[in-house]
């Protein structure tokens, strides 16, 4: 299966014994109906949620216990869906990179695509056989906060900050600092979402990152408040064959970190 995967593709796919769906969305909302075999994950659950960088990888520990109650597999291919746009979805896929889990797909626009295209429903849970997989983490899709200072000031590194203009500019402060990384392009994670297809990645996503200054001629870290918007951005550029990165500590580590340049 290709990295973005639409609705009507997947629907031909449900009774692929390899397939493993994972929803993100609210519990209300998967209660309300889901994709036909499709297990539920907390979002909270991807997250250290440790002050004051709570979007941190959790521990080796909590991400064996994890995939291994979701009955990961290493053959399993992994669709993530979510109600939201792809944040939480992201996030879940970005989590497979780090454990070099790569067989893995996002349902392109999530629910709101697959019941827009007026597709399957259930409102029963799937029977789930825990697995005994082990969790190794491989860093390689992330960088933290000092690989990110050296790296300022080389042309071919770019910060992409998928955080509002106003948290950007500094007139909205969720840290002990305001502002952002010194050079960061700000490109909010919704603006790569088509509102008029059901939060599809918006079709034109490479033409609008390169007049932004975002593109495939830099490797690229990116960040938002605590890795969620960013790993909708990642994921984005992933699919654009970006060499792309995600700083899991974000602004609410950087804005609170002392000796962390910060430009307004």
């Amino acid at each position: 299966m290709k990295l973005i995967i639409e609705a009507e593709e997947l629907a031909t796919q449900l009774e692929r014994e390899e397939l493993l769906i994972v929803d993100l969305s609210s519990p209300h909302n998967y209660l309300n109906g889901h994709i036909p075999g499709a297990i539920h994950l907390p979002f909270q659950a991807l997250m250290a949620g440790t002050a004051p960088a709570p979007g941190k990888l959790p521990g080796i520990e909590q991400l064996t216990q994890i995939f291994q109650a979701i009955g990961l597999k290493p053959e399993q291919h992994v669709v993530a869906c979510d109600d939201e746009g792809g944040g939480w979805a992201g996030r879940f896929l970005w989590t497979l990179e780090m454990i070099g889990h790569r067989n893995y797909s996002y349902l392109n626009g999530g629910m709101l695509a697959w019941r827009g295209a007026g597709l399957p429903l259930t409102t029963e849970a799937p029977d789930i056989e825990p697995s005994d997989i082990q969790i190794t983490v491989n860093s390689t899709a992330a960088m933290d906060a000092q690989q990110i200072q050296d790296q300022l000031g080389n042309d071919e590194f770019l910060v992409w900050d998928a955080r509002s203009p106003q948290e950007y500019r500094g007139e909205r402060v969720l840290a002990m600092k305001g502002g952002h990384i010194p050079g960061a392009i700000n490109c909010e994670w919704t603006q790569l979402m088509d509102p008029q297809k059901d939060l599809r990645i918006r079709s034109d996503a490479r033409e609008f990152l390169a007049a932004q200054g975002i593109d495939s001629s830099h490797k690229i870290v990116t960040h938002c408040q605590s890795h969620h918007r960013s790993a909708f951005t990642w994921l984005v550029g992933k699919s654009l064959g970006f060499d792309i990165r995600a700083y899991p500590g974000s602004w609410s580590e950087w804005g609170n970190l002392p000796n962390t340049p910060v430009q307004q």
